[in-house]
């Protein structure tokens, strides 16, 4: 049995890269929404946000720019 957040199974693949995915389950666990799409899955931040998640990152610094980028979005909701 798996746990359902924003109905969404846990155990969803969300990405090939770990560090990206444990960081959007991380995410969901703590009011983000994820919505599938045909090549790229979106987050969307509580306060509305929207946010690409790279399915394929090819680029070695893929997991840092992601983190950098919901850093960004969630300092947006502090101001």
């Amino acid at each position: 049995m798996s746990l359902l957040v924003s109905n969404l199974p846990i155990t969803m693949h969300y990405s090939n890269d770990k560090e990206i995915a444990a960081t959007v389950r991380h995410l969901l666990t703590n009011g983000w929404r994820y919505i599938s799409g045909k090549k790229h899955g979106k987050l969307i931040s509580p306060n509305g946000k929207k946010l690409a998640v790279p399915g394929t990152p090819s680029d070695w610094r893929a997991s840092l720019n992601f983190r950098r980028d919901i850093r960004r979005i969630s300092f947006c909701t502090q101001i």
